[in-house]
């Protein structure tokens, strides 16, 4: 499969899921010394794969590009190994992180998948001069991040991994969640 029409297809699906929002988050994909990633104010219920713009690994982000490609790129430099980078807002990992406390899931498959997820704050108003450096640092090494008030960051061998790691943490929290509300945690 072309990786552009993956990335379209995972976009999609965590729109279909309630990971986003019509036009929240973004995808990117690594196809060599490049990585695909969708653009700004993307739709994902409408984007194409002639849409998503074409960056460098190295080099200049081009015009259009998502604002989290920064971030992006600075994912797929720390870690050559890795070929996608998801960046999602499940509400349930977002609300139950609000206090800034690294994250342990309470569900088997929550904590079979990850020990403790961090959890990094980074001032809202600084946003997108903080997060290419503060971000790519802990995804280097671990499989997936949550940014306190704002959302997750996964990043993996595959799209499709990155999305494993996405529904596992949101349903671990959805889990958790439900937990809390019936008295049971």
């Amino acid at each position: 499969m072309d990786p552009r029409d993956d990335l379209i297809r995972h976009y999609r699906w965590l729109r279909q899921y309630g990971y986003n929002d019509s036009h929240s988050g973004n995808l990117s994909v690594r196809d060599g010394e490049r990585f695909w990633i969708t653009p700004t104010g993307a739709c994902a219920d409408t984007l194409t794969a002639e849409e998503l713009v074409a960056c460098p690994v190295d080099g200049a982000i081009p015009a259009g590009a998502s604002s989290d490609a920064p971030l992006h790129q600075a994912v797929y430099r720390a870690n050559p190994a890795l070929g996608a980078v998801m960046h999602s807002h499940g509400a349930h990992c977002i609300a139950l992180t609000l206090n800034g406390q690294d994250y342990r899931p309470v569900d088997f498959e929550g904590q079979y998948y990850f020990d403790t997820i961090p959890v990094i704050a980074i001032d809202y108003a600084r946003y997108f001069d903080e997060a290419p450096v503060k971000v790519p640092p802990v995804l280097a090494r671990r499989p997936i991040v949550i940014v306190r008030g704002h959302g997750v960051y996964a990043a993996a061998e595959s799209l499709n991994l990155a999305y494993k790691w996405t529904c596992s943490l949101e349903l671990s929290a959805r889990t958790d969640w439900l937990a809390r509300v019936a008295g049971t945690s």
